[in-house]
């Protein structure tokens, strides 16, 4: 099956390279987002690409946005991004593309917990607390919280780490007023977006989004959103026996690719989870690629 890793559309200027997106000028209003098929794992992209994975993310996060219409204006323009390539490149864009509004970012990621798991499970065993927000004692890693707490964090360079923040360092940041505007915003995609994956028998049990102002200072749900490169998906099938011993419960994420990582060896030692990343197998980029499969059937259906 073809894979796209890298885009080469000539007939727009790039703006940028993600780890997964090239973004492309339209006029001075709109960007071409064109998901690839690239994927990363400890913030190191990897060399080889997963068939489909940038059209099943396209597919899963316009899904989204309609679901959670009417929460908070998001940046889809509603035209059709094959219009504006030419007829040669129209296969890079087709399927795995937004067009979207160009906004101006804001510099903080909007992160939402409904459970304990990764660095909120480090951080909580440290101080009983997740960025400045305190929890109750004795939970356990992938417990359930009493309620869904947002915690920000600072967007990293590329290779690098994002940081957990408090609210109260958002709010130097960016202004109390805004803060909470993206909070409450948050938590409100979040609990929607999580109260339906439940009905699908799925756990989200983080999420992260990401917020722009328009030009008129409308805040605006831009980039990707609720995809398994952005969020925590457990099924829910599996959770209750992982949890009851300790463990990581199985996802939809990438913590299938995550977990052959830790095992990687090159040239005979561990690899040491910085570029380049080493090979990945046939059998690793089907198992990461029906991962993602899985995880929109279920979801929509399809």
């Amino acid at each position: 099956m073809n894979a796209l890793h890298t885009t080469s559309i000539t007939s727009l200027p790039l703006l940028a390279r993600g780890k997964v997106r090239d973004n492309y000028a339209v006029g001075s209003d709109r960007i071409l987002m064109v998901a690839s098929d690239r994927i990363s794992a400890f913030d190191v992209i990897m060399g080889e690409p997963i068939p489909e994975k940038g059209a099943l993310l396209t597919e899963m996060a316009l899904f989204w946005f309609e679901k959670l219409h009417g929460i908070v204006p998001n940046h889809l323009t509603g035209d059709a991004p094959e219009g504006v390539v030419t007829a040669a490149e129209r296969a890079q864009v087709a399927g795995r593309s937004m067009l979207v509004k160009r906004l101006k970012p804001l510099p903080v990621e909007a992160v939402v917990r409904g459970y304990l798991a990764g660095s909120g499970w480090s951080e909580y065993q440290a101080s009983q607390s997740v960025c400045g927000v305190a929890l109750p004692l004795g939970l356990q890693n992938a417990s359930k919280l009493p309620t869904p707490i947002f915690t920000p964090a600072t967007k990293a360079e590329m290779g690098d780490h994002d940081e957990n923040i408090s609210f109260e360092r958002m709010v130097s940041i960016i202004g109390e007023p805004l803060s909470i505007q993206v909070r409450d915003a948050a938590i409100a995609l979040y609990v929607r977006a999580a109260d339906y994956a439940l009905t699908r028998g799925i756990i989200i049990a983080d999420t992260k989004f990401e917020f722009g102002l328009d030009e008129q200072g409308t805040l605006t749900l831009m980039d990707e959103v609720l995809t398994p490169d952005s969020s925590r998906y457990w099924p829910i099938e599996g959770y209750e026996a992982a949890f009851k011993a300790g463990k990581n419960p199985p996802s939809y994420d990438k913590q299938f690719l995550r977990d052959w990582l830790e095992t990687a060896m090159v040239s005979g030692k561990p690899w040491g989870k910085t570029a380049p990343a080493p090979a990945l197998p046939n059998e690793v980029i089907k198992g990461t690629a029906a991962k993602y499969r899985d995880a929109l059937r279920r979801l929509t259906g399809k």
